[in-house]
């Protein structure tokens, strides 16, 4: 497995509401894993704090720090931490642009609406990194999205929590178009730019057969569609819906073949260089969920690159 990612929540039915702490743990534990978020709320938080955060985490963990900010599908942090929720794109947008500017490791001239101006500040820690502390924007599906993702030059990865991967193609196209027509790209060690890389992140869970996946699944999943839904006047999850993202929408559950022909044909598909399975599930029990990593990391992913290299 190259990458571990967490989730920032502030609820009851999420684990953790600080993920730089755990990652920070599991650093002191690890040599190559790449330690990340998914997400990091930015919107909610200072974007010079989550910099200094990162790039801390970066040094004590030798560069495998990276952060994934995202917008926030859960609204928990904005009442707790003071943000009115009628500024939600502005409240990203803005501090996205300062966390883009931060990433030069540069004197910093800024202002904006929601923090106080900086002017020829320099922050630390800084990092060994090229372009600054590896980053990627989480992106849910609109063009605009993916434009701001070109235009701050920090990569996307694209969340595809339901429906078909195959109708994200038109956002992965616009996304190398954008980089294309605007010279935009990612920083290099030798100081050029390269293309972007595109990232894809979606649910799934893995067991010795496709019946017995879906069967363990299937109950964890619906308790969570539900409890989620009943505070976004969703309507109740059915069998026949999670069956059908299972055979042909976002849900990469299955045996380990099932899921790396699955994961190989969404890489394919949308042309991405990533793909983070999002494996834990509501209440799944640990020991499922630990042989659901380890047929991910000992079976899927070396199937996944077998399937990719042919």
């Amino acid at each position: 497995v190259d990458a571990i990612t967490l989730g920032e929540h502030h609820r009851g039915d999420f684990a953790i509401s600080s993920p730089e702490v755990v990652l920070g743990a599991i650093a002191g534990r690890t040599e190559r894993i790449l330690l990340g978020t998914g997400v990091t709320v930015l919107s909610s938080d200072d974007p010079v704090r989550v910099y200094q955060r990162f790039a801390t985490l970066d040094g004590v963990s030798s560069g495998r720090a990276e952060v994934i900010l995202g917008r926030g599908s859960f609204t928990e942090s904005f009442p707790l931490f003071g943000y009115d929720l009628s500024d939600y794109e502005e409240l990203f947008n803005e501090k996205l642009d300062l966390f883009a500017r931060l990433r030069a490791e540069e004197p910093v001239t800024w202002s904006g609406t929601h923090r106080s101006p900086l002017v020829e500040q320099r922050v630390h820690p800084t990092t060994e990194q090229p372009g600054g502390v590896r980053a990627w924007i989480g992106v849910g599906g609109s063009p605009h999205s993916v434009l701001r993702s070109v235009q701050t030059g920090i990569p996307m990865m694209l969340a595809i929590i339901g429906g078909e991967p195959a109708r994200f193609a038109p956002f992965a196209n616009l996304y190398r178009q954008a980089q294309a027509e605007l010279g935009s790209g990612a920083a290099g060690a030798d100081g050029g730019t390269a293309p972007m890389p595109l990232g894809v992140h979606s649910p799934g869970h893995i067991a010795e057969t496709d019946a017995q996946a879906r069967e363990e699944l299937w109950e964890h999943f619906a308790a969570q569609r539900a409890r989620i839904g009943r505070e976004r006047g969703w309507p109740a999850p059915t069998r026949f819906e999670f069956e059908r993202e299972a055979e042909s929408g976002a849900l990469h559950v299955g045996s380990p073949e099932t899921v790396a022909q699955k994961i190989a044909t969404t890489v394919r598909t949308l042309g991405a260089d990533r793909f983070d399975l999002k494996y834990a599930n509501g209440t799944m029990p640990h020991e499922l969920l630990m042989r659901s990593i380890e047929l991910y990391g000992t079976v899927v992913i070396p199937r996944v690159r077998e399937l990719l290299a042919s």
